[in-house]
């Protein structure tokens, strides 16, 4: 089949690598000049195995409460005179409820360990170089309440096949000497056995680039402002170029993998989708001594903060803000994440040179992406994977192409089926 994607970031470069692999002809539309250009573009690099457990938890609301009113909390609410901002907000407090969450939390769980094996596969099978490390990751705790439950969280991960360590605060800086200046305020830590970290970005580029030598043809700077629908079928997009030169794209098939905007895409077929963008910031920053930067890539639970190295850079990235599709940087939020760095790995970076960037995150109230069928019979979505979508990429992808090509997902995952 002819097969159109819309969005040329983790979800649509790797869905268009995987149709074109399973035989199809393959188009990829977007708007940017090149691919991983928003929400791919400067993540925090994780493959995050180890946290399927998906925001919308039993403690959510009372975490939220704690953090009303603070600038650099964590969480950021801004209350706006949107109706899908409630809408959102009133779906993610049902999915709190302890029998969503443990569904959620399996689902995810599921669909991400079958995509972890996809991306290894990808990368050993095309040798693709994105700073890529499987050292796992740390997940660091300071409360000592919050770490005497770790052992819980650890059968729990272990029941689901998702292999972990429990680490002393001690074991943990033998492990990751680069940890020696917080030593005193650790309580203990998880190790993520089955986690990796990345360029996404990278991963990107490399993989569009190996898509485009395997026939993949890809528009970029193309801005899609119409669908051709013919007998309730669609049968090709059109589109403006950064020449405003108008193109058609045929199609027998239509995949939108467009993030937060999906749902503005789909929303002229009566296709109602549970994604909300929420903000996230990132600051990458050179490393000017190897003896004080980690090695393994971190997470900071109490802070919702993460650190991955890069070659050569740190990423260090958090905060989520529910501000609609509002992309102007908030300082307060930026300077939280260099504070961290500053606390955590002194003297490990230049400070000076920091690169700061904010992107939107797809995310749904249950953190579970939409993939699969819509009502419209040719009409396909890949979205809403929000902090995840690294995680969840590969196997989205391959579950994706298997679903349009007539295939049953591998994975026990709750599909669209229309």
């Amino acid at each position: 089949m002819e097969v159109l994607v819309i969005g040329a970031g983790l979800a649509g470069v790797t869905s268009a690598w995987y149709l074109s692999q399973a035989g199809h002809s393959v188009t990829v539309v977007d708007r940017r000049a090149g691919p991983g250009m928003e929400t791919s573009f400067a993540n925090g690099g994780q493959i995050s195995v180890s946290h399927p457990e998906p925001w919308a938890n039993p403690s959510a609301p009372a975490t939220i409460l704690r953090w009303l009113g603070r600038k650099d909390a964590p969480l950021l609410f801004r209350l706006r005179a949107d109706p899908a901002q409630w809408r959102w907000a009133a779906a993610f407090m049902r999915e709190c409820l302890p029998g969503r969450t443990a569904y959620n939390t399996r689902a995810i769980a599921n669909l991400a360990l079958y995509s972890r094996r996809e991306l290894k596969a990808l990368r050993e099978g095309l040798g693709l170089e994105y700073e890529a490390s499987e050292a796992g990751i740390l997940h660091l705790f300071q409360s000592r309440r919050e770490f005497a439950g770790i052992p819980a969280r650890q059968k729990e991960l272990g029941a689901l096949g998702i292999q972990t360590r429990l680490l002393s605060a001690d074991e943990a800086v033998a492990l990751e000497p680069a940890l020696r200046k917080v030593r005193p305020q650790l309580a203990g830590a998880l190790h993520g056995l089955d986690d990796e970290s990345g360029d996404a970005h990278l991963f990107c580029q490399a993989l569009a680039a190996k898509a485009a030598a395997a026939g993949v043809r890809f528009s970029f700077n193309s801005n899609l402002y119409e669908f051709d629908v013919v007998r309730g079928r669609i049968r090709g997009a059109r589109v403006l170029d950064g020449h405003l030169r108008a193109g058609v794209f045929k199609a027998d098939a239509v995949v939108v993998a467009a993030g937060s905007y999906s749902p503005a895409l789909l929303r002229r077929f009566g296709v109602k989708l549970p994604i909300y963008p929420v903000k996230g910031y990132s600051v990458t920053v050179p490393i000017i001594d190897e003896s004080l930067a980690p090695r393994h890539s971190l997470t900071d639970e109490s802070r919702r903060i993460v650190c991955s190295r890069l070659g050569d850079r740190l990423r260090v990235a958090g905060t989520a803000e529910l501000n609609g599709f509002d992309l102007s940087p908030n300082p307060a939020r930026s300077a939280a994440i260099v504070k961290w760095l500053e606390n955590h790995l002194p003297g490990a970076t230049d400070l000076d040179r920091a690169e700061h960037w904010c992107g939107l995150r797809p995310a749904t109230p249950s953190n579970l992406p939409q993939i699969g069928r819509t009502v419209i019979d040719n009409l396909y979505v890949n979205a809403g994977h929000g902090t995840l979508g690294w995680t969840l990429a590969c196997g989205s992808a391959r579950a994706l192409s298997d679903i349009l090509g007539g295939r049953k997902p591998e994975p026990d995952f709750p599909f669209r089926r229309g």
